[in-house]
């Protein structure tokens, strides 16, 4: 399991999605260009301190995002309003990338089509999207949930 962020635009966010990679183990690709500068200090403050503990890997662009992971069986999910399969009708694999579009303009037609699946987490009549960060957390964790593949916690010391 992989998350893939295509040219995000706000650095709180990706901030926050590295601190949930770190806490959940999930490496994350960015495929650049960014809306904000690496050394944002937005994106360290969301992070915190987690984002040294996450694999984090840049791509100049998606072609070579796809070359270098779409390979050897993964499957690309896209994370969309506009996908066909709900959320909990989406049959997630140990392999798949969650693709995440930008906030202002989510993902362009031709990655929609490279996807192999798109899903869109449903919500209330008459609301556009949810926060990218939200979003990733909401369906990571049911893909994770499926395949489970959440870290397993130790047992809780007996007090």
């Amino acid at each position: 399991m992989r998350i893939a962020l295509h040219q995000p635009d706000i650095a709180g966010n990706v901030g926050t999605i590295l601190r949930l990679a770190a806490c959940w183990d999930i490496p994350v690709d960015i495929i650049l260009p960014c809306g904000f500068p690496a050394s944002d200090k937005q994106l360290q403050r969301a992070a915190m301190d987690y984002g040294g503990h996450v694999d984090v890997t840049r791509h100049p662009d998606f072609d070579t995002f796809a070359q270098a992971r779409l390979g050897a069986g993964a499957r690309l999910v896209a994370l969309t309003s506009a996908g066909e399969t709900r959320l909990t009708d989406a049959r997630f694999r140990p392999d798949d990338i969650l693709l995440m579009g930008r906030e202002s303009a989510g993902l362009p037609p031709e990655l929609h089509a490279r996807a192999a699946l798109r899903v869109r987490i449903p919500m209330a009549r008459g609301f556009r999207s949810l926060n990218l960060a939200v979003a990733t957390g909401i369906a990571l964790g049911e893909a994770l949930r499926q395949t489970d593949l959440f870290p397993h916690d130790p047992p809780a010391a007996a007090t």
